[in-house]
């Protein structure tokens, strides 16, 4: 598969990363994508930009090194309802969405709660992308969850990071074998996400090939070498607005 875009990738800006948004999109270049994600984390997570660094996007070009760029967040699912923590003014500077549970956010419930959360988000017509479904931080029914992706074409992402082993995730695994399987059943498209905190890492899907061999995951239904086909998604979830 010839990658061409990673829309998952964090910078200094969302305190705990190490590399300038300049050095992410000039690694980028050299790997050849056609469209890098910087996706800062929202205000929930400790240490990351204020809202105000959303107000101020406008002032980065989307053009650089050749490469296309899409600036948006990754958003806190912070309750069983799916609401998120930035306010719609923001979500509308934004050219990407991410949503996504994350334990410093979000109390866990019962596995129908957390199901109904990530649901809310999934529905939520500003949300693009869910981050990592699959890594454990909450249980989840997994075949309502990628019924709701089919249903309101919100993407599940497979996520790299939370499949390596030193993030001792161990649930992650199990959990994003049993994504890809139901997304290959429902014929659901997921997009790969190598969640990069530094440069190097920018479209590092080394973790998840061996469950996408072992799934025997169709290759049509990955987005990451699609780059026509993942701006139209985008541009279809504006839409919804």
């Amino acid at each position: 598969m010839n990658i061409l875009l990673d829309v998952h990738t964090h910078t200094v800006a969302s305190g705990h990363a190490f590399s300038s948004l300049q050095e992410m999109v000039h690694t980028a270049s050299e790997k050849h994508l056609q469209i890098l994600g910087i996706t800062e984390h929202a205000p929930g997570i400790p240490g990351t930009c204020h809202p105000i660094y959303f107000r101020n996007l406008h002032v980065v070009p989307r053009k650089m090194y050749g490469i296309e760029l899409l600036l948006g967040a990754e958003l806190n699912i912070i309750d069983y309802m799916g609401n998120i923590d930035l306010e719609e003014l923001y979500l509308q500077m934004l050219d990407i969405k991410i949503a996504g549970i994350h334990s410093l956010c979000y109390t866990p419930g019962n596995i129908e709660e957390n199901t109904s959360a990530m649901i809310g988000a999934i529905s939520n017509p500003y949300i693009d992308i869910i981050s990592h479904p699959g890594d454990g931080t909450a249980t989840l029914l997994f075949e309502p969850v990628v019924l709701a992706s089919k249903k309101y074409g919100t993407l599940l992402e497979i996520n790299n990071s939370s499949l390596n082993p030193v993030r001792h995730k161990t649930e992650a695994r199990k959990n994003n074998i049993e994504i890809l399987q139901l997304c290959k059943k429902y014929e659901v498209p997921v997009i790969l996400g190598s969640d990069a905190h530094i440069s190097f890492d920018i479209a590092n899907y080394e973790n998840i090939y061996p469950l996408l061999q072992e799934t025997e995951f169709p290759q049509e239904l990955i987005i990451n070498d699609k780059p026509e086909t993942f701006k139209k998604r985008i541009n279809a979830t504006s839409q919804k607005l």
